[in-house]
């Protein structure tokens, strides 16, 4: 029998999506011990590690839906864009991700905050191309067919650039950790400090409700296709 191009890639579509959800729920129960400041440093930054190895995870599922997406939207008629199109797609895909793990790899070094900020700017060029692109789709013209019973794919691309914006506060927060972290290693516990990494994560929390409010939402649009 085997497998069809369809089914493997309806696979891993589902698997990025378990990892996303899972990962963010990860970090979340981390980060408690992350601002506990009645525990040692060295313990705290443990914690911090462990936050940084569950969430590569949750962003390498965030970047490779977008290419499965676009993949798997060709092959219902929802999107046009065939052949080198889709090669490119998963090339700047697969380019991102690179990208990503180089900067998880180097995370504790100058390199990896520098390479932090470049993967943020990609997010800054992608998310408005979405945005733009979903929109104008639902109003008739754009890239991504929107016709009756198909406005399901336009309305995933724009939550899902929804979602990014979101990821985006969340990665800042995880960055500021490491710049933070850098300060309590020279200086030690200072109350400034500890109520600055206590704040971000506090907002980070909030965010994060919405955030897996909106995955869930964002897989049952695509399971349903309910416009």
């Amino acid at each position: 029998m085997g497998f069809s191009e369809l089914a493997v890639l309806r696979w891993l579509h589902i698997l990025a999506m378990v990892y996303w959800l899972g990962g963010e729920w990860g970090v979340f129960q981390t980060s408690y011990n992350v601002i506990n400041r009645k525990l040692p440093l060295d313990e705290r930054r443990r914690h911090m590690e462990t936050a940084y190895r569950i969430d590569i995870l949750a962003r390498t599922g965030i970047i490779l839906l977008l290419p499965l997406g676009l993949h798997l939207g060709h092959f219902w008629g929802v999107q046009p864009f065939a052949g080198g199109w889709l090669i490119l797609f998963w090339v700047l895909g697969l380019g991102w991700l690179a990208l990503c793990w180089a900067a998880f790899v180097a995370r504790e070094t100058d390199l990896g905050l520098r390479l932090t900020r470049l993967d943020e700017r990609v997010r800054y060029l992608l998310i408005p191309t979405l945005i733009i692109s979903a929109l104008w789709s639902i109003l008739g013209d754009g890239p991504f067919v929107a016709g009756h019973g198909q406005y399901w794919f336009a309305v995933k691309i724009l939550l899902y650039a929804g979602l990014l914006v979101i990821g985006l506060k969340l990665r800042f927060i995880m960055r500021e950790w490491t710049e933070l972290f850098r300060i309590l290693d020279r200086d030690g516990s200072t109350e400034p400090v500890e109520n600055q990494l206590e704040r971000s994560i506090r907002v980070g929390r909030g965010l994060a409700y919405i955030y897996w409010i909106g995955i869930a939402f964002t897989g049952l649009v695509g399971a349903a296709k309910p416009f």
